[in-house]
């Protein structure tokens, strides 16, 4: 069973096709059949089989919620109440999550399916989902490549049909990158429109969760679903969240700036470069507006991102020590061997990497040199690209430099990794929506996204559009 939509599995549901019991045990066979793919951790077979059963009847009775029918994956730092979650990570294995995630009780509510954990980096943090304590990821399209990071794990799971939809968490590009190595729909609401209660924080001020689908139209729901207020979580917008309904804009015309520094970067692939100029002329032929526009930070956004991001996951993983919470070291004598011995074991080179550089940027005496640089930064990127939004009503540029990479590729110096989000970091560094869609195909066979950013809280005009961007390729 395969479906791009929702609406197609629903259908086929009311018109007796198939239950959901049958759909969870079509999942579950294919998930076996492709455990070479490592994007499952864990799979909660017996919970899956169990609630089918359970929305079966209710869909017999005409009381099921909207996403009755919709089997998801879910990454594995989102807390599931009753069961494990480790951020892929030795520091917390074993450990059992004590409550649901907001995200995770609200899909729960209308009926949607968990069919397991999905894999991905350590803490969310890389870009080829090759940082994870279970082993990399192989993406479905060539399992020889990455399938992007850090959730990788999910859009693989998509990509390969073992689940209809998946939710993942995007601090720099995790949603983005992995869906344009994968070829699917990848999706970051505004920063503040849906909680991160219960998410395992990478870099709070840039963690956002969002889901990985086959069409926008199921990310539009499932956004639908998880967005709005929650009171634990205070740095959510109390804003209305629009309907998941999308309305045809074919008479509407926009304007469209599209990054003209992208387009000339010298990491940017020529087919891929070529597959931009040929949207661009597509949509000026639909009668659209579309004129470069100047990204003068660009070469910048990404040391700032990593400056700032490292102090954040610096402050968060303090906690996993071996004493409050997280693996302990048998090797450990006492509270000095505890705190040494449990975190250099517990956690991965890449993490260990970024919170040595998090913590040095916050040390005394480098504090304002680099962390307070980076936080004016910040603000100096966010001003230019709001008086963009000024001007035009989104923003457009591939979402990744090139196709997925060789898994296991020699990097001799690991900084060059950070370079995968220069494209992507912009969204999350000005806390607006994005979205990778997956509308090119590369002559080596494999896909890439194109990507669009919308002002604060535009999600419904950015869905709407890619939806009918997606529905025209």
């Amino acid at each position: 069973m395969d479906f791009n939509t929702l609406t197609e599995v629903q259908e086929s549901l009311h018109n007796g096709d198939f239950s959901c019991a049958e759909l969870v045990e079509s999942y579950l066979e294919r998930i076996e059949e492709h455990t070479h793919l490592n994007a499952f951790v864990e799979v909660f077979a017996h919970d899956a089989r169990s609630r089918a059963t359970v929305v079966d009847q209710k869909l017999k009775h005409g009381t099921a919620g909207k996403l009755a029918g919709m089997v998801i994956g879910i990454k594995d730092n989102l807390c599931f109440k009753g069961h494990k979650v480790t951020a892929a990570s030795r520091i917390l294995e074993g450990f059992e999550s004590l409550f649901d995630a907001t995200v995770i009780e609200r899909i729960l509510e209308e009926d949607a399916i968990i069919i397991g954990r999905l894999n991905c980096d350590e803490f969310a943090m890389g870009s080829a989902n090759e940082f994870s304590h279970y082993g990399p990821v192989k993406n479905p399209r060539n399992i020889t490549k990455v399938p992007g990071g850090s959730s990788g794990g999910s859009a693989a799971a998509v990509a390969a049909n073992l689940c209809q939809a998946a939710l993942g968490s995007d601090t720099g590009g995790s949603i983005r990158q992995p869906a344009s190595f994968c070829g699917v729909v990848g999706f970051k609401p505004t920063y503040g429109r849906i909680s991160r209660h219960g998410l395992i924080a990478y870099a709070s001020s840039f963690d956002q969760i969002g889901p990985f689908t086959k069409s926008v139209e199921d990310a539009a729901i499932l956004y639908e679903v998880m967005a709005g207020n929650d009171v634990y979580d205070s740095t959510m917008a109390n804003k209305p969240v629009d309907t998941a309904e999308l309305k045809e804009v074919g008479g509407q015309k926009l304007k469209i700036g599209y990054i003209k520094e992208c387009l000339t970067s010298d990491s940017l692939d020529g087919e891929i470069k070529q597959g931009m100029l040929d949207t661009i002329d597509k949509l000026k032929k639909e009668g659209h507006t579309i004129e470069p526009v100047t990204s003068p930070y660009l070469d910048y956004m990404v040391p700032v991102y990593y400056v700032l991001t490292t102090a954040e996951a610096s402050s968060n993983l303090a906690r996993y020590d071996g004493i409050h919470i997280g693996y302990r070291s048998e090797n450990a004598t006492d509270l000095e061997s505890t705190y040494k011995f449990s975190r250099t074991e517990g956690f991965g080179t890449e993490v260990k990497r970024r919170i040595l550089l998090g913590t040095f940027v916050l040390s005394s005496g480098y504090y304002d040199a680099y962390y307070g640089k980076a936080q004016k930064a910040r603000q100096l990127i966010k001003k230019q690209t709001e008086e963009v939004f000024e001007n035009y009503d989104f923003m457009l540029s591939p979402t990744a430099p090139h196709t997925a990479f060789d898994i296991g590729r020699d990097r001799p110096d690991p900084t060059v990794m950070y370079l995968e989000d220069i494209f992507t970091v912009q969204a999350n560094i000005c806390g607006i929506p994005a979205v990778s869609l997956p509308l090119g195909q590369h002559s080596n066979g494999l896909p890439y996204g194109i990507q669009l950013m919308a002002p604060a809280f535009a999600e419904k005009k950015l869905l709407e559009f890619s939806h009918q961007l997606m529905n025209s390729k």
